[in-house]
C-alpha cells in the first residue's frame, strides 16, 4: 500500500534527521555554541550543561524547522513562493518558541515579562522566516539545476492528451470531468475544456497514475492533497482544490492506491 503524504513526509524526515551529515552538522554547531555560551549562558552553566542546552537547542529547533518544511513544502508548492515560505516561518517560529520558552523555564526558572515576550517571540519569528527563505530558495536552484542536468533521453514521455492543450497549460495532469460533450482537462498550470469522450481522454493520459472514479471523473492520484469519506463514497481534494466524488463502485481503486485504508 502507498504512503498518505504525511507518512510519506514524515518518513523522509526522519531519514533526514538520522542521517550522518545532518547528525555531525546538529553536534558541532552545538558543541561550538555550548563552548562559546553565547546569550549569557556561560555565566549561568557549567560547560557540561552548556553543551546539553545547546545540542538540544540545535538539535530540536532544526528538526523542528525541518520537520515543518517536509510536512508542509508539498501542500505549499503550487502556492506563491512568499506565501509558502510565511506559512513554513510561522508554524516554525511557534513551535520553537514554545520549546525555548519551555526549555528555558525548566533550565534557568525564567521567562520574559509581558514587555519581553513580543521581542522574544518576534525575535524566533524573524529568524525562522530568514532561515525558511534561504532553504527554500536554495532547494528550488538545486532543483533547477537538478531538471536542467538531467540527460533529454531518460525525461519520461509526455501524456498524449498534453498536446491538445494551449502550450502555457501543459503539465502534470490533476483531473479530468465531463461537462456535456466537452471534458475538462485540469492541470497544475490551469484548465481547459476539449470536446472529445471521457474514455478516450483517459486512454491519452499515458504512464500518469490514476484511475476513473466516477463516471465522469478520472483523478491523478499523485495530485491527491486530502481524501475524505461521505458514506459508502468519498471525496478526493486535489492539489488545485478541485474536488473529485469518488462513487461506491469506485472505493477499491483509491485504496488500492493507498490513499484509503483496505
Amino acid at each position: 500500500m502507498s504512503d498518505s503524504p504525511s507518512q510519506s513526509a514524515l518518513r523522509e524526515w526522519q531519514e533526514h534527521m538520522r542521517h550522518p551529515i545532518t547528525l555531525a552538522a546538529l553536534i558541532g554547531t552545538g558543541a561550538v555554541m555550548g563552548v562559546a555560551g553565547p546569550f549569557e549562558t556561560a555565566r549561568h552553566l557549567g560547560l557540561g550543561a552548556r553543551l546539553l542546552y545547546w545540542l538540544a537547542v540545535c538539535a530540536v529547533g532544526y528538526g523542528i524547522g525541518s520537520g515543518v518544511s517536509h510536512l508542509l513544502s508539498p501542500r505549499l508548492k503550487h502556492r506563491p513562493v512568499l506565501i509558502g515560505i510565511t506559512a513554513m516561518s510561522a508554524a516554525t517560529g511557534l513551535l520553537i518558541s514554545l520549546f525555548i520558552l519551555s526549555l528555558n523555564a525548566a533550565v534557568f526558572r525564567w521567562l520574559p515579562e509581558t514587555d519581553e515576550l513580543a521581542t522574544f517571540i518576534g525575535t524566533l519569528f524573524g529568524i525562522s522566516w530568514i532561515v525558511t527563505a534561504v532553504l527554500t530558495y536554495a532547494a528550488r536552484h538545486q532543483e533547477q539545476n537538478k531538471a536542467q542536468e538531467a540527460p533529454t533521453d531518460t525525461l519520461p514521455a509526455l501524456p498524449p492528451i498534453l498536446d491538445r492543450l494551449p502550450f502555457e497549460k501543459r503539465a502534470a495532469l490533476v483531473a479530468l470531468s465531463v461537462e456535456d460533450h466537452y471534458v475538462r482537462v485540469q492541470t497544475l498550470n490551469g484548465q481547459e475544456m476539449i470536446l472529445m469522450r471521457l474514455s478516450d481522454a483517459i486512454r491519452e493520459v499515458g504512464d500518469t497514475a490514476g484511475a476513473q472514479v466516477h463516471r465522469s471523473h478520472w483523478a491523478a492520484f499523485e495530485q491527491v492533497s486530502a481524501v475524505r469519506r461521505e458514506g459508502d463514497r468519498a471525496i478526493l481534494t486535489m492539489v488545485n482544490g478541485a474536488d473529485i466524488p469518488v462513487s461506491r463502485a469506485n472505493i477499491h481503486k483509491i485504496k488500492e492506491a493507498g490513499l484509503l485504508p483496505r
